[in-house]
């Protein structure tokens, strides 16, 4: 007797996101139209020609590459080191002991005063930024790879001292496997959190980017270009997430979903 094949979740179809937006900008449209004074809140089609003017004009697209420059290598640094202490501090008590209070003055320390701190210390440049956006990022990071550490299958482990595999071999192939989904969500989590931190990197201290350019529109009052700014961003970042990191986290949960 054969068994009933297993019925697998249906994968959210992109209809509801696409009806969700539509929605949102029916509402920005109206709302627009009610206020008193246009200049504070203009309308979907005016911040959108202000988007198609600065991507005409090329400079969208360099401050938008500065910004995602910096995003790419902050997250690069941030999940790099959060994955090496979360797992040490996972696997090992010891470890965990030590190194938790700093975790916790990480968690909680203003992601302003880390970066204030960043540009006191090392000056006014691109490795203060970076460093800055991953020391804020690094702790949430290191939280998420260690409470998963700490649910890894010990018959596994077993299984692997029994085959005397070598430690890079059992990272590789017995560790990082289980992590997977606590990888994939730390990675989605993040990258939302490292560009918002970017751009009050770009604020308070560096001479392009698009939180360098809310900067100069704020001082100006231009409500406009602000949000031109922001949703071009926004847009970006969206597409990274639909693209790369929800497939990435689709795959890393599919064994769960096989087990099941």
């Amino acid at each position: 007797m054969t068994d009933a094949p297993k019925t697998r979740p249906l994968r959210p179809g992109l209809l509801p996101g696409l009806a969700s937006i539509a929605a949102m900008l029916v509402l920005w449209a109206i709302a627009s139209q009610l206020t008193d004074r246009p200049q504070t809140l203009p309308a979907p089609w005016e911040v959108a020609a202000r988007i198609g003017q600065l991507a005409t004009s090329g400079e969208l697209w360099f401050n938008a590459g500065m910004t995602l420059m910096r995003v790419g290598l902050s997250f690069a640094f941030a999940m790099a080191l959060g994955m090496a202490l979360g797992l040490v501090m996972g696997r090992s008590r010891a470890a965990d002991d030590w190194l938790n209070p700093a975790l916790i003055i990480g968690l909680n320390v203003p992601a302003l005063v880390v970066i204030v701190l960043c540009y006191i210390w090392i000056g006014l440049n691109e490795t203060a930024a970076i460093i800055a956006v991953a020391l804020n990022k690094i702790p949430l990071v290191t939280v998420m790879i260690r409470e998963g550490a700490r649910a890894l299958r010990p018959d596994l482990d077993e299984m692997a001292r029994a085959f005397r595999m070598a430690p890079m071999a059992r990272l590789r192939h017995v560790v990082l496997p289980q992590l997977a989904p606590q990888i994939a969500a730390s990675a989605r989590a993040g990258i939302a959190l490292i560009w918002k931190i970017v751009l009050v990197v770009e604020f308070l201290g560096r001479s392009n980017g698009v939180g360098f350019k809310i900067h100069l529109l704020f001082s100006s009052f231009d409500v406009e270009g602000v949000l031109a700014w922001a949703l071009a961003f926004v847009a970006v970042m969206l597409a990274i997430d639909l693209l790369i990191l929800r497939p990435w986290e689709r795959r890393a949960n599919r064994w769960r979903q096989d087990a099941a």
